[in-house]
């Protein structure tokens, strides 16, 4: 069974008389264990497509499924369960909570799903040190720079059972040797079983991906890739391979 599936998705925004569309007829489909990376254009839809993925914006047609639930027929508190439980969420601005420690934010995901604070903490502190900051634990985000502020957020997309694991540029902010780190332990998260999607304008850390879900005019290119190879990310990217709106 899928983890994630989009069944032809699209997206639409109202700009005074004019209708923009972000998204247009997507189908997607994630499995356990498959780590697709999402590329394109700046202005192409990336995000709009990940904050869909995550049930925090609704399509304007289309279905989006998670662990086989239609978010469509899920009330607001079903909703946020399932985001809270089974997705992983690293947003581009972070949303890091400014009043609480770096292991207070990472644990608090456990916290709000019933787990005591003193496991959790213990929990939250393990996966800091898994990001390379076990001496920033007690750090309050404005203590911590751009990128120890990535690494936290992305202990507390990767801390407990999440089934699916949503990233919008999750190493935009680190160097090239921290960047692999991370996108090592997503690559490790979705060996053990998640499944996950990547924005990333980074090809190099795209091809720790199964697949890549290439943006253009609104629709998707979906290319099987190695791990070992950016080519098909280069074709695509210079407008060359088969254009369409689906994403297998």
């Amino acid at each position: 069974m899928s983890i994630l599936d989009l069944q032809g998705l699209s997206k639409t925004f109202a700009d005074g008389d004019n209708t923009i569309h972000a998204l247009r007829d997507i189908d997607l489909r994630v499995a356990a264990g498959e780590l697709v990376a999402v590329m394109g254009p700046s202005g192409s839809g990336k995000s709009t497509l990940l904050t869909i993925a995550g049930g925090l914006e609704a399509p304007t047609s289309g279905q989006v499924l998670v662990t086989g639930r239609d978010l469509a027929e899920l009330n607001p508190d079903e909703r946020a369960g399932i985001r809270r439980r089974t997705i992983g969420y690293v947003f581009q601005d972070l949303n890091l909570i400014n009043a609480l420690t770096a292991a207070e934010n990472v644990s608090l995901p456990l916290e709000l799903d019933g787990m005591k604070a003193k496991p959790a903490r213990t929990e939250a502190c393990t996966m800091l040190e898994r990001v390379g900051l076990a001496d920033k634990v007690h750090r309050f985000p404005d203590d911590l720079s751009g990128g120890e502020r990535q690494r936290v957020a992305i202990a507390r997309a990767l801390i407990g059972d999440h089934r699916l694991i949503l990233a919008d540029e999750p190493t935009g902010a680190l160097d090239s040797v921290n960047g692999e780190d991370i996108m090592r332990l997503i690559r490790r998260a979705c060996d053990d079983g998640a499944a996950g999607v990547i924005v990333t304008h980074d090809a190099q850390l795209a091809a720790w991906a199964d697949r890549i879900l290439f943006l253009r005019d609104e629709r998707a290119i979906d290319h099987a890739v190695s791990s070992s190879s950016t080519d098909l990310l280069l074709e695509a990217a210079s407008g060359s391979g088969t254009s369409g709106g689906q994403g297998l």
